[in-house]
């Protein structure tokens, strides 16, 4: 085929550089398909127990034996010996209130109550120092609590909001964090720690329920904070206002809970 598509011209035979390409085209071989590579999963009993330890429920079991062992610590040491013993004295000032909110933090994640904590926190430092600290432990609480449930507990909890209210719940807290966490914070009653875990296995992001955690509680807070700090003197004028600050919102909250208890009914 090749010497048919010569030119011949003074005795020199000068190829086609069709003829040429063709000829290529035909000596190399077709390529030979190659499967593509399929990752195949570890096995064997290493493998196994690993992704046994890492399933939703072994995750899961993980934060109920933490939480349970939080809570059983909490009722050995008795943080409640704060308001009657005092803090130690070897702490003061600012680095004492930074420790403070430390164990405050860690206290609400034990479910130690929230209003004993605040009103440790005003017999200790005062009002204006205990409220500083008592609020930057609430956010140091809730922000554990969140992350805790957000890691170990979602992936487990999650396919389990099948019933009318939890999906509500959950689709409020989802599309609306913001808002609901400001109205949970502020509406009395609501138990931290639930509020907390619930968020977290929602779909609500962290700077919305940090922000709301911390501007929410600043009410309560600070009426406890004071409580505590004048419960020396429980017929002055600003312990007579903080006790009124703690308990018209519980009333009113229960007054709307019953307000609206046929609308939850029905919905």
């Amino acid at each position: 085929m090749l010497a048919d598509a010569t030119t011949r011209s003074g005795g020199t035979a000068t190829a086609s550089p069709l003829a040429v390409a063709t000829e290529l085209v035909v000596a190399v071989p077709a390529a030979v398909p190659v499967a593509p590579l399929v990752p195949v999963a570890p096995t064997g009993f290493t493998a196994r127990c690993t992704r046994a330890l890492l399933s939703p429920w072994s995750r899961l079991s993980l934060l109920l034996v933490l939480l349970a062992g939080a809570a059983s610590t909490v009722l050995l040491f008795h943080p409640q010996r704060l308001l009657s013993n005092g803090w130690p004295p070897q702490l003061g000032g600012a680095m004492a209130a930074l420790v403070f909110a430390g164990a405050y933090g860690l206290c609400s994640v034990a479910f130690v109550p929230r209003p004993l904590l605040n009103l440790a926190a005003g017999a200790v430092f005062g009002s204006q120092l205990g409220t500083v600290s008592a609020l930057a432990g609430t956010v140091l609480g809730a922000g554990i609590s969140f992350g805790l449930g957000r890691v170990l507990g979602q992936d487990a909890l999650r396919p389990l909001l099948r019933g009318r209210w939890l999906k509500a719940a959950d689709g409020q807290l989802s599309r609306h964090g913001f808002r609901s966490m400001m109205a949970a914070r502020l509406f009395p009653g609501l138990p931290f720690w639930g509020v907390n875990y619930c968020a977290a296995v929602s779909r609500m992001r962290w700077m919305p329920f940090l922000l709301a955690t911390a501007l929410g509680s600043i009410p309560n807070t600070a009426a406890y904070v004071v409580a505590g700090a004048r419960a020396s003197s429980p017929t002055s004028p600003a312990f007579l206002i903080a006790m009124a600050c703690i308990a018209l919102p519980a009333l009113g909250g229960a007054v709307v809970a019953w307000r609206k208890r046929h609308h939850l009914r029905d919905h």
